[in-house]
């Protein structure tokens, strides 16, 4: 989200330019902004694209400290801010050479709104499937004022920004306010109230009054959720998020025609609202299965609570549709679905795993007020232990009526403000933060002691990591801890030194990369800045969903770039240079079969250098000029400023060409010609003699010209042009240039260079090639496979650098993973997610995972004769569709009928096991088998289940 100060400026009209000049001037000091170096006025045309981007930028720029709660930002069409942003020279590539770059029009936001160009008005409704960074983008109030007053449109769609969580306070911008649907008890009539979940109760009751017509003392209004009077909104201060009020869900108001019944009447004191409830508040169910007392706790232990010992009366939660009382009878539980509160089969998906978890259900069905760790500082003073459980408990009350977890989702965006509202998240985000959270909530450690951890200094592994994992233990000690958590060795190795440094750190789940199941060729030109040798073609393969790393990675190994070196690509169209490729995490699949694709292989180091770019262009008969070939980049050193300097850059990097054979006696290689390019052989001896001085060349020329050449005399006929090509100067002998970071000039062919270079090198350039796809058998694709690719040794990345104490420096280590402890309850992520700055990819790769008989024994390295290593598949949480879009649901196993269940969201129906193995498994469950299972079983190796 975009941050700006939230200092409030109002922009004029044309004929009160120069008071609004002296508005925005003092807003900009104000805000210790610079004001543009070129006075000029504030009209939709007065501003350069460079200024309006300084004013914009720096206000941006010092906007952090000054957001707070009840600013207001509004929405601005994605589609419209990047033409902004590339009009002003700010898009994602800098180097963009799109020739034409027009000045955006009106702002267009209807694509944001229900009913498009068709809705009018100030209380507009917004799509509910928009993205943030994808459809939309957040401003403040005064860049939108500014930019309305520039370019004019809307429609206009502010948002007031909101404080999130308990103890950590969050700021972010209320996009979708709490919809709600209110009913008048008197004749059934429906209205859409639409207000701030950060609105209190006190709030709701004044825009009932206003929209009704009613006196606030006059009337009451019932939570509603699912047609059922579920109690009174009586707390006047309570936000709506703290009262369990949920998006699109029903209210109703009731007006006073009588008396009030008993227990319900209004505060005399005229502090405006101060209702009773109908009844004291309770907790439908508590820690220990018995009646809840005042302080939340109870005694006893789950046996009372089966045999009904402890229940004064049967409970039942009419809202969330469960009976307690059945579950005295001995009826099965764990067959109800969770209804969905706008986007949230995420949150049931992982929930519906983590309470179909044996060990957690047995946990969680007993008595653990006495772990409850309200002490803990990065906790939640159990609540959210507290929360899951009673979840948990109702789900597993018998009765298959859905539940609505709508006191759990009050509790999650208390604590975790990132779930908060009515996106769709990750569901593995969700476990992770639940996982931990339950763990800090229950953590039998009170206060945890500092204790130094002890180098390895050559002791043995087995040593190390008993020693790492008591220390471990004497701070994390919880239910969590005693079942989810397992132990890995990492081992980094200095690739300077040899230096090796060997960890053992806890791991909660393990998240699986996933082998790419299909591939694309790519061929791409790679051309050599300094003229060191003949352009080369090269034929890499890439993961089809890739990355532009990948190709950078590939390429940079097929044509052995050295560590000095980086490879600046480019796309080429219609002989010039279109756009460079120059973001690594953008998406492979940007880049087209047809297109031709080049690479410039360049110093590391241009700090201070000029980089050339040649662009070749000839006279034809007719006397029109064209373009022809391929451009060339090479660099001008840092002291050049001269017109010959240029000249020397562009005679080195033709040199290849030449058509002259000019080797060293001892590396002449023999070439022949096709096509423009060198054949197999001849180009991998061009490449191994590349750095020899060997030029080979099929001509000769006059020795009075090349000696010429060589002295940089009537060399060539060069013309500086700007990035559009429209604007042209000729570099005379006398040209001086001052060092900037870009040139870029045009190189006359004449019949003189046509004689003396070869430019067939320059021309036929290969397309990328018809994408080929290696799709592998579905079967190799296993889960071991993706473990496999997870422990395999690999080098840090270059933002991930490791310090080396025997270097003293900051070294890219490689790395080596291996599994030392595994956990009761392993708990598997399959990441099928990539992200850039643009775009969200899904792999649909489908996994070959087992149901049974899951044998990690050989990915175990510890010698130590531990518990059994193989583990049973018991649920697993689903992922269908596109990222944002998608959809999530689960499959959990009830041991004791052995049989496997699908709950998607509310519905909850059978599986046959043989179903569950699909595309969509996202994450995985298994449970540990006891060793007298493991002995019984002949065949424990299974990888198909």
């Amino acid at each position: 989200m975009t941050m700006i100060p939230t200092t409030s400026v109002t922009l004029g009209s044309s004929h009160e330019e120069e008071e609004v000049e002296e508005e925005l001037l003092s807003l900009m000091m104000d805000n210790d902004v610079a004001p543009p170096t070129t006075t000029t006025t504030t009209t939709s045309s007065s501003f350069t694209p460079d200024q309006e981007k300084q004013i914009i930028n720096d206000l941006i720029h010092v906007s952090g400290s000054n957001a707070k709660p009840g600013d207001l930002f509004y929405l601005l069409s994605n589609r419209w801010y990047m033409e902004w942003l590339r009009y002003t020279g700010q898009d994602s590539d800098e180097n963009s050479t799109v020739s034409t770059v027009c000045r955006p029009g009106q702002i267009d936001n209807h694509h944001l709104v229900i009913g498009g160009s068709d809705s009018y008005g100030d209380d507009l409704e917004l799509l509910k499937t928009l993205q943030e960074g994808h459809d939309y983008v957040l401003v403040s109030q005064d860049v939108w004022k500014i930019l309305y007053d520039w370019y004019k449109g809307g429609p206009a769609l502010p948002r007031k920004m909101i404080s999130q969580g308990v103890a950590n306070k969050t700021l972010l911008v209320e996009v979708y306010p709490l919809c709600l649907q209110l009913i008048d008890a008197r004749d059934d009539k429906q209205y859409a109230i639409r207000i701030s979940k950060k609105a209190t109760v006190r709030d709701l009751y004044n825009q009932v009054s206003v929209l009704l017509k009613l006196d606030e003392e006059k009337f009451r209004i019932w939570d509603y959720f699912n047609k059922k009077k579920s109690s009174v909104l009586a707390v006047a201060d309570q936000d709506l998020e703290d009262a369990n009020l949920q998006m699109d869900q029903d209210i109703l108001v009731e007006v006073e025609q009588h008396l009030w019944p008993s227990g319900l009447g209004l505060d005399s004191t005229g502090n405006g609202l101060a209702l009773v409830p109908v009844e004291p508040a309770r907790s439908s169910i508590t820690i220990a299965g018995g009646p809840t007392q005042s302080n939340g706790y109870s005694s006893g232990y789950i046996s009372n609570f089966y045999e009904g010992n402890a229940l004064g009366s049967p409970l039942t939660g009419a809202e969330d549709g469960y009976n307690l009382s059945k579950m005295a009878k001995g009826d099965r539980g764990g067959l109800s679905g969770l209804q969905n509160l706008g986007n949230t089969c995420f949150m049931n998906s992982s929930i519906q795993c983590l309470v179909h978890t044996p060990s957690l259900v047995e946990y969680f069905l007993h008595d653990y007020s006495a772990e409850i760790n309200k002490q803990n500082p990065i906790g939640m003073q159990g609540e959210l232990a507290i929360a899951f459980g009673e979840l948990l408990r109702k789900l597993w009350s018998s009765g298959r009526a859905p539940i609505a977890p709508r006191e759990f989702k009050t509790k999650l965006a208390r604590f975790a403000p990132q779930f908060s509202g009515y996106n769709q998240h990750d569901s593995h985000e969700l476990l992770a933060f639940l996982l931990d959270g339950l763990h800090e909530d229950l953590n039998r450690v009170k206060f945890k002691p500092y204790i130094e951890i002890k180098d390895a200094t050559g002791r043995p592994d087995e040593e190390v990591a008993d020693e790492c994992w008591e220390i471990h233990k004497a701070r994390n000690d919880s239910v969590i801890v005693d079942v989810c958590q397992g132990q890995y060795k990492s081992t980094l190795v200095c690739p300077v030194c040899g230096k090796v440094s060997v960890t053992f750190d806890p791991f909660m789940y393990l998240s699986l990369p996933l082998p790419s199941t299909v591939t694309r060729s790519m061929t791409i030109t790679v051309f050599y800045g300094d003229g060191s040798a003949l352009p080369m073609p090269y034929i890499v393969t890439v993961p089809k969903h890739g990355l532009y790393k990948d190709l950078f990675q590939a390429l940079g190994t097929a044509c052995c770039l050295n560590s000095d070196e980086l490879l600046l690509l480019a796309e080429v169209y219609d002989h010039g240079i279109f756009r460079y490729l120059v973001n690594p995490l953008e998406q492979l699949f940007t880049i087209k079969d047809e297109e031709h694709i080049v690479a410039y292989r360049l110093p590391k180091k241009q700090e201070g250098f000029t980089r050339l770019e040649i662009v070749h262009e000839s006279k034809e008969n007719s006397g029109v000029r064209k373009r022809l070939g391929t451009p060339l980049v090479t660099f001008i050193a840092e002291a050049a400023q001269k017109s010959e300097d240029v000249q020397n850059a562009v005679q080195m990097v033709l040199s290849p060409l030449l058509k002259v054979k000019v080797c060293h006696p001892s590396n002449c290689i023999h070439t022949s010609m096709e096509d423009g390019f060198a054949s197999e052989n001849d180009i991998d001896g061009l490449f191994n003699a590349g750095n020899s001085g060997c030029r080979l060349r099929n001509q000769s020329v006059d020795k009075m010209e090349l000696d010429q050449l060589s002295n940089g005399m009537d060399s060539f006929i060069l013309s500086l042009t700007d990035e559009k090509g429209m604007h042209c100067s000729s570099i005379e002998n006398d040209f001086h240039f001052r060092q900037d970071q870009f040139m870029r000039v045009i190189l006359d062919w004449s019949d003189r260079e046509y004689g003396m270079y070869n430019i067939s090198f320059l021309e036929d350039l290969p397309v990328v090639h018809k994408t080929t796809t290696k799709k592998i058998r579905s079967e190799a694709i296993s889960l071991f496979s993706c473990l496999e690719a997870f422990l395999k040794e690999e080098p840090l990345g270059p933002d991930d650098m490791w310090y080396c104490p025997t270097c003293k420096e900051h070294r890219q280590a490689t790395k080596k993973l291996d599994l030392w402890r595994l956990p009761e309850i392993l708990v598997v992520h399959l990441k099928r997610f990539s992200y850039s700055r643009y775009l969200k990819n899904k792999l649909d790769t489908f996994v070959n995972f087992p149901t049974h008989n899951l044998d990690l024994r050989n990915y175990v390295k510890s010698n130590v004769a531990a518990r059994s290593h193989t583990y049973e598949l018991y649920a697993i949480s689903n992922h269908y569709g596109g990222l944002g879009g998608g959809h999530y649901s689960a499959y959990a196993k009830l041991s004791k009928e052995n049989r496997w269940y699908h709950f998607d969201d509310s519905h909850v129906s059978s599986i046959n096991e043989d179903e569950i193995k699909t595309s969509a498994a996202y994450v995985l469950f298994y449970q540990r088998v006891q060793e007298k299972r493991v002995d019984e079983s002949s065949q424990v190796h299974s990888s198909s289940g």
